[in-house]
């Protein structure tokens, strides 16, 4: 986005649609200035960013160039999502002993969450938004390397560097594709939220598509290994449990040969430098509000906190825990207690192949979708979808017959997911537009709760527990979003019949 003063942001805000308006407006229908340390994006372009170090204002940016730091911001975050999703993906079947994998996940998650309220802000300050992402992106790399020599005492700090760097990471992309948007509304003509819905769908139509690169590449170097001799008696399903009854171990662990994952690992560890070399070269440099860059980092991190007294954010926690528990769900417990454990680890990353791809897919579409029916369709769409199939794992048992069924359930896992992933994401955005850093800290904050939980109680609970978890956040999550559309409908009721009770007034009064 260009060099906008708060004064031209304030009057581009105003031009959006009424139902807009009344909708990122508190509950008495007054507008929600930021008080709390965070205006309004004002972007200039730094003096060493993408221009031969000759200063210029980026308000000039045409859609050329606009839609050229969007492919980058896509394509950074496709190979570096390449490696360390996929990896994710297998850690709870090829670092299974003493559950290891999940261990590690359960860390990073715990880290970002602290990472989510303090270096943010602090960050994307001293380094700006570009040089955040190509950090971050390092740190990742550093993770994905200390797979080669999996131990307590390699993957669990590697495990926090990363969850350090990943809130500042999504913080400054977020950021980023939010204010690149609002640049693209203003040359468009369109509203601001059709533009960052558009462009969060776009995001997410390359970020999820790394699940289908990272997962083919995992299914087709694994399937060299030779090792998958199924031994003992377990059990999958819903019924997969740390420990019987007796006290025998019955939950699966059969990791592949060491010299196949070394091979994996390797090809990884090279798209995530890949993704630090993309955003370091191609990447414009943008850098925040002049309040931001001058201010006590301390108030930048109360805007963080005060935020929280916002009723809107407190109704969306539930929901955007929920999104982090449903997503350490299919990563960690699908692809062990249902993949894994009834048709070998070597089949992970073909489903998980399936799920990538339609949620690829209707990440796309959803962001163009909801300009035609609304939000509360989609999100009324991914809820159903998600119970009915919380409940349908509940009470299937799987067998190596049924390999259809398991694609049948990432596939639809995938729809679901995608909903939250674009609209979660778009819905901060427009309800905090004038505190986007904060309110992204907000959001990787309460997701990394729900990834932390998920990852943390899997070594200690049977999976039918894992999913009644589930179906419950669930529920209150999607009822508190219900809350903010009634609240932003009456709202908005409000405003009309106020407009038209004044135009009635002018009209008598001229006669």
């Amino acid at each position: 986005m260009g060099d906008i003063d708060s004064t031209s942001c304030r009057r581009n805000y105003s031009e959006l649609k009424m139902d807009n308006e009344t909708f990122a407006r508190g509950a008495n229908g007054t507008e929600t200035r930021d008080s709390d340390g965070i205006e309004k994006m004002e972007i200039h372009e730094a003096p060493d960013g993408g221009s031969g170090g000759i200063s210029e204002n980026s308000a000039h940016w045409g859609t050329k160039r606009i839609f050229k730091n969007l492919l980058v911001i896509c394509l950074c975050f496709t190979c570096l999502f390449t490696a360390f999703q996929a990896l994710s993906n297998l850690q709870s079947s090829i670092n299974c002993d003493a559950g290891l994998g999940l261990a590690s996940l359960s860390t990073i998650y715990a880290t970002l969450v602290v990472s989510a309220i303090f270096i943010p802000s602090i960050t994307i300050r001293y380094l700006g938004m570009k040089w955040t992402i190509a950090a971050a992106t390092l740190c990742y790399a550093v993770y994905i390397a200390a797979n080669f020599y999996p131990s307590w005492a390699t993957l669990i700090p590697t495990s926090a560097l990363l969850g350090l760097s990943a809130a500042p990471l999504w913080a400054a992309k977020s950021t980023y594709v939010t204010t690149i948007g609002k640049r693209y509304a203003l040359i468009s003509g369109n509203t601001e939220n059709a533009i960052i819905n558009r462009f969060f769908g776009i995001f997410f139509l390359f970020f999820q598509s790394s699940q289908v690169l990272g997962n083919l590449i995992s299914s087709l170097v694994l399937r060299q290994d030779t090792s998958e001799n199924v031994t003992g008696e377990f059990v999958c399903g819903a019924n997969d449990c740390p420990a019987a009854p007796d006290g025998n171990v019955t939950s699966y662990c059969n990791p592949p040969d060491k010299s196949v994952t070394n091979t994996l690992i390797g090809i990884y560890l090279g798209s995530g430098l890949a993704a630090g070399l993309i955003v370091s070269i191609f990447l414009d440099r943008l850098q925040t509000s002049r309040r931001t860059q001058t201010e006590n980092p301390g108030q930048l991190f109360l805007a963080t906190l005060r935020l929280l007294k916002d009723y809107r954010m407190i109704l969306l926690v539930p929901l955007t825990i929920y999104s982090g528990l449903e997503q350490g769900f299919i990563t960690g417990d699908f692809t062990r207690s249902y993949v894994t454990c009834t048709v070998g680890v070597s089949w992970v990353g073909y489903v998980m192949i399936c799920y990538g791809v339609t949620d690829a897919l209707c990440s796309f579409f959803a962001g163009r979708l909801v300009k035609h029916i609304g939000r509360v369709p989609l999100f009324t769409f991914g809820a159903v979808m998600q119970m009915t199939l919380i409940f349908t794992l509940i009470f299937w048992v799987p067998n190596k017959d049924q390999l259809a069924v398991l694609f049948v359930i990432a596939a639809c896992w995938g729809m679901a997911d995608a909903v939250w992933q674009t609209q979660i994401n778009a819905l901060y955005g427009i309800l905090f537009t004038d505190k986007q850093e904060a309110a992204f800290s907000n959001y990787r904050l309460w997701e990394s709760v729900g990834f932390t939980v998920s990852f943390a109680y899997s070594n200690y609970l049977c999976v039918w527990i894992k999913l009644a978890i589930l179906a419950t956040v669930l529920v209150f999550g999607i009822g508190f979003y219900y809350i903010i559309e009634m609240k932003a409908y009456l709202a908005r009721k409000r405003a009309e019949k106020t407009k038209t009770a004044s135009v009635k007034k002018a009209q008598k009064d001229l006669s």
